[in-house]
């Protein structure tokens, strides 16, 4: 194959992938993972800050127990929904412009948040903030798979996803001043700067190469990874390796029809996959969202501690959790996805073991123990970021990830409506975080099961 100023001259469809896969590390990675990485920073911390703004409701607004459950699930509602809605809508009008409409309508709807003086509108608007959010994460994560290389593909998501966890510690860390200082309203206002990412981000990041082939349109593909090629070319200052040739996985990959269909996520092979990651991403957000919607409320009604003690509680089970992401990051493509997700499945449920057996006695107590949960499920929740795109073919990519996120969302709806069904009716801390450890042992289990995707193309994962 012929080159031009480092890069290959335009091939098959199926260089696509091979082409990308030489790609050295370079400013356009990590230009692109920033600029990405950027908007789910932003997706986090909007996720977060009704958990963080429900002390203060509760006392303001005289809310009853089923009352700030309905205003913390019903953005979940939203990202449910909004994860079902995205899917398709990134298999079908891209990657990039999905993510972009997203954003914009977390930000906008993050500002009627602010204007809201009742529980009603309250949780309207964060059902609409929800549908941004559920959709951008799941699609943003798939994006970030398509540029990878596959022998380096899980720290790089990885590392991008401990942005994620990043959002959530930011929302904890500056809710402990402004919350106090400024009232919940101005955590809101800050979540509408995305705004300006949702204008920009169509310009200055490239579509998907993949997705472009997948659909048939293989001369914007080639135009598009083109100008990628250069970008790397200059970056590196030297020419680029000559790409592989196509493998029969790529080649396949490439004649494939190029309309993805939901159906197809629960036929042969897909079945199997859909089936396990879905009660994945179930028992790790049921688990997740059971302990961090409640925590800062836990902290201050069962255990008497102030506003500001109990969100710097918070704030550490979110830093704990931003470790073990960088720690899942660091060793996954060495281990494995099952043995990963094995690991931090297990550790979770121990962890939450301990602490019902130990009885849940102390605002301290709990405060050690939830950090040492997040530790282990924050990096199931990364690690599934990065699994789920990998079971699915280009055409049905977004639908995939985005369905693993519809049952995420069920459990992060599930999961709070529990806890707080348990304290309503004066259950014991001991009973809320042993029912936690339960699920947590259930989704080890099912890890048993997972398919193992380490140092494989994604055409050679979906041939």
């Amino acid at each position: 194959m012929t080159t031009v100023a480092g890069r290959p001259a335009a091939g098959p469809a199926g260089s696509i992938a091979a082409r990308l896969e030489r790609l050295p590390h370079s400013r356009w990675h990590v230009k692109v993972r920033f600029l990405i990485g950027a908007v789910t920073f932003f997706e986090a911390f909007d996720q977060l800050m009704a958990a963080s703004a429900l002390p203060v409701l509760v006392h303001d607004w005289h809310l009853t127990t089923g009352q700030a459950t309905f205003a913390v699930t019903a953005g979940s509602v939203g990202m449910l929904l909004g994860a079902l809605a995205a899917g398709s809508l990134g298999d079908r009008i891209g990657r990039v412009r999905t993510v972009a409409l997203g954003v914009a309508v977390t930000a906008l709807a993050s500002l009627a948040v602010a204007l809201a003086h009742g529980i009603g509108t309250f949780a309207l608007f964060r059902f609409v903030q929800g549908l941004g959010i559920g959709g951008v994460v799941p699609v943003a994560a798939t994006y970030i798979n398509e540029i990878a290389r596959s022998d380096r593909r899980g720290r790089f998501v990885l590392l991008y996803e401990m942005v994620f966890p990043a959002g959530l510690a930011a929302a904890s860390l500056i809710a402990v001043w402004v919350v106090p200082h400024l009232g919940w309203r101005a955590m809101f206002v800050i979540g509408a700067l995305p705004a300006l990412l949702a204008a920009a981000l169509p310009r200055q990041v490239a579509e998907s190469p993949r997705w472009l082939q997948a659909r048939g349109r293989t001369a914007e593909a080639e135009e598009v990874l083109a100008r990628i090629e250069a970008e790397v070319a200059r970056a590196t200052a030297a020419p680029l390796p000559e790409p592989a040739a196509p493998t029969p996985a790529a080649a396949a990959a490439a004649a494939a029809d190029r309309r993805g269909r939901l159906r197809e996520l629960f036929q042969g092979r897909y079945l199997r996959r859909t089936a396990v990651v879905s009660g994945l991403w179930f028992a790790a957000f049921y688990v997740n969202h059971g302990i961090s919607t409640w925590l800062p409320s836990l902290y201050t009604r069962n255990f008497g501690l102030d506003l500001t003690t109990a969100l710097v509680y918070t704030l550490l089970s979110n830093v704990t959790g931003l470790l073990g992401t960088l720690v899942v990051a660091l060793v996954i493509d060495r281990i494995g996805r099952r043995p990963a997700l094995v690991a931090a499945f297990g550790g979770t449920a121990l962890a939450l073991a301990t602490l019902a057996l130990a009885g849940a006695v102390s605002g301290g107590q709990v405060a050690v123990f939830a950090s040492g949960t997040t530790f282990f499920v924050y990096a199931i929740n990364a690690g599934l970021y990065l699994y789920s795109p990998e079971l699915y073919p280009t055409r049905n990519r977004a639908k995939g990830a985005a369905f693993g996120g519809l049952w995420n969302r069920a459990g992060v709806i599930l999961g709070p409506i529990v806890v707080g069904t348990i304290l309503g009716a004066g259950g014991s801390l001991a009973l809320v975080f042993a029912q936690l450890a339960g699920l947590a042992a259930v989704g080890t289990v099912i890890a048993l099961f997972a398919v193992e995707t380490k140092g494989r193309t994604l055409e050679e994962l979906n041939s």
